[in-house]
């Protein structure tokens, strides 16, 4: 998940700057830049190499950005920020796991997952960050966490436009009950409203914070080798990975109420 990838232009103004599997990507702006994810902690390293490699400065970061706080995408975001001196925004479920290394909302064990930060901007469903002319929309998706933010966007690419969309991870939590789970009872609610959304987002660019979920070196493969289309357009993927993901969702609730209604006779 976590091995060294040399950094590319996937679109546009947005490049990848992440790992083998855990992501991460640079939005170029007319006045800096803007990181989403920031891997585990010890991806934070590869991703300023990544940065640097481009030609960017790391004071050129303005805006740190996160899908969730999970130590895969949110362990790396301590060092980034102290290293850019960004500003990260983050959704408002997001904020207290972010800023008590992990425990809050998804995690309430004493074990830090990771350093605390800070967050400097507090998210509600639909807010925008803008910086340069560049806006991504923030989007709540919860389920994998309660404040689990996909984020999209407008990237011009050889004269024509594209809708991006970055999907915060939708996969069911490990080990994650979705029918009487006293710590997120709304988890079952809250993955119908985020599928429900995702199917209603307009998306050419289909980007995740896992590369599994889309591909990703089999894509960076075919771009290397010069396929005149871009791969990473790919709208029918992200549809599929959508439906896909819903699929697994529905049948696994479905056998968690079997399995209840069986206790309950």
């Amino acid at each position: 998940m976590n091995q060294p990838v040399a950094p590319f232009r996937i679109v546009g103004n947005v490049y990848y700057v992440g790992a083998s599997d855990v992501t991460s990507y640079l939005i170029e702006t007319p006045q800096g830049l803007i990181l989403l994810d920031g891997g585990f902690a010890e991806t934070a390293p590869q991703i300023e190499k990544n940065i640097a490699a481009l030609g960017f400065k790391l004071s050129d970061v303005k805006i740190l950005l996160n899908g969730h706080a999970h130590p895969d995408h949110a362990g790396g975001l301590p060092t980034l920020q102290r290293d850019t001196g960004a500003a990260l925004a983050a959704m408002a479920p997001e904020v207290k796991p972010l800023e008590n290394s992990g425990r809050g909302t998804f995690y309430f064990g004493e074990r830090p997952l990771y350093e605390p930060m800070k967050v400097q901007r507090v998210l509600s469903d639909g807010d925008k960050v803008e910086l340069g002319g560049v806006s991504l929309t923030a989007h709540l998706t919860p389920g994998h966490t309660p404040g689990c933010t996909s984020w999209s966007m407008r990237v011009t690419d050889a004269g024509r436009s594209h809708d991006v969309v970055f999907v915060c991870q939708i996969a069911l939590p490990h080990d994650t009950p979705l029918v009487d789970n006293e710590t997120y009872p709304e988890i079952a609610s809250d993955f119908r409203r985020t599928f429900t959304v995702l199917r209603s987002l307009p998306c050419d660019v289909f980007l995740a914070e896992h590369g599994s979920a889309y591909s990703l070196q089999d894509k960076l493969l075919r771009l290397k080798k010069g396929e005149p289309r871009n791969p990473f357009i790919d709208p029918a993927g992200y549809r599929q990975h959508v439906e896909q993901t819903e699929l697994a969702f529905t049948d696994a609730l479905a056998a968690e109420l079997r399995t209840h209604a069986g206790r309950d006779e």
